[in-house]
């Protein structure tokens, strides 16, 4: 017998019969004799109705408050599934974040996970209980209501996971998978059977929203392995897991990936170590870093530049940032031993006539920031380069 996490997000359990779809799910699951702990997000845009009404009631609404009302959310999506479980004839108990166990630090709206007690989910699934989780929450050091940020569902499956020792952790989701590329843009894309930790990481960093960066970040410290799949359709979907030379024989690059939600910081005046130590006491995320001389360029969400210019404005340095420029992402494990990938990636963007302002590069990425009007043509023009769309990209093997 088996221990599966499942995790359904917001699109998954949007009304009641999404919910009770979702419960036919869970129990097949568990009459194929597996021990099942699922995670569920709050339903459709719940999350964001709360936040809205809070900020009807209060222009600066104090966040220990607002992480008690949004936590209601995932709540009730818990206890209707546990419902939906019961007339199906299973035995299901819904758990709070706190009572499932999860225990974070003490920062409200985007907490840490420090500590995971499953005790009372282990009774249960002792006593051939399915358990349902809310996910998105926490309990902090301090006993207060504690929640995990966006695509902290995500975390809290993961979490639990390592936890349990679950042998798979089910991510479902309204995609089949991750693809060679967004397949909004580009129709030949590819679903990929298997990614690497590393290649996930880089995807989801640099614009991939399938999976929350923080989550794969802690699948790939405790060895769990991830199954995004569509909670739409019984297909398989992509592994996230150890790199697998197999994978790197049937393509040297995973996917092209982009985003338009960053912004391109330029500041003078400040040694890095003060500048980033500010920023992260900001608690403002930082992506791309370049520093050839005296001014340091640096990138990060969009969603964080009031936080980010509040702390460069404090710091008194002289600084300038961009809105316009959106980043493009080759991103392979394969390219480690492959010469030749940023050959093709730069004569590529060169036959567009598409100039990068600015380039950064792992041993897996190179990521080119490029006008913003020209980054749907970058992806499909990349994504034909490297030859996405042939059979060999999926990297099927069993």
């Amino acid at each position: 017998m088996a221990l599966i996490v499942q995790k359904y997000g917001g699109s998954s359990v949007a009304d009641a019969e999404s919910i009770k779809r979702v419960a036919r799910r869970i129990v097949e699951t568990h009459k194929a004799g597996h021990a099942v702990c699922v995670v569920v997000s709050a339903m459709g845009d719940t999350t964001d109705e709360l936040l809205r009404l809070a900020h009807e009631v209060s222009p600066t609404p104090v966040p220990r408050e607002v992480d008690m009302l949004i936590s209601v959310g995932e709540r009730v999506s818990c206890a209707l599934a546990a419902m939906a479980i019961h007339d199906l004839g299973h035995e299901a108990i819904s758990l709070t974040g706190s009572q499932a166990g999860i225990v974070t630090d003490t920062v409200h709206g985007r907490a840490k996970i420090v500590d995971v007690r499953a005790r009372r989910i282990h009774e249960a699934l002792d006593a051939d209980r399915i358990v349902l989780v809310a996910g998105f929450q926490g309990v902090s050091t301090a006993y207060d209501v504690t929640t995990l940020g966006r695509g902290g569902s995500n975390l809290t499956a993961v979490a639990l996971a390592a936890a349990l020792g679950a042998d798979a952790c089910e991510m479902y989701t309204d995609v089949e998978g991750v693809f060679t590329a967004d397949p909004r843009i580009v129709p030949t894309a590819r679903k990929l059977h298997a990614v690497s930790y590393e290649e996930m990481l880089e995807m989801a960093a640099s614009g991939a929203k399938v999976l929350q960066l923080r989550s794969v970040e802690l699948a790939r410290g405790h060895g769990v392995k991830l199954h995004v799949r569509s909670s739409f359709s019984d297909a398989d979907g992509t592994w996230i897991r150890e790199e697998d030379e197999r994978m790197l024989e049937k393509a040297i690059i995973s996917g092209v990936t982009h985003t338009l939600e960053e912004s391109v910081y330029r500041v003078e005046g400040i040694d890095a170590a003060r500048l980033f130590h500010a920023l992260s006491e900001a608690e403002v995320s930082v992506d791309t870093i370049v520093q050839t001389g005296p001014e340091i360029v640096f990138s990060g969400p969009s969603s964080d530049a009031v936080d980010t210019a509040r702390a460069l404005d404090t710091l008194g340095v002289s600084w300038t940032s961009r809105d316009d420029l959106g980043k493009v992402s080759v991103i392979g494990a394969g390219m480690k031993t492959h010469p030749g990938v940023a050959s093709r990636t730069f004569a590529t963007l060169a036959e567009l006539g598409v100039e990068p302002e600015i380039v950064s590069t792992s041993p897996i990425k190179i990521a080119c920031f490029v006008d913003r009007d020209r980054v749907e043509e970058a992806v499909r023009a990349l994504h034909s380069a490297f030859e996405l769309d042939a059979e060999e990209a999926v990297r099927a093997h069993d």
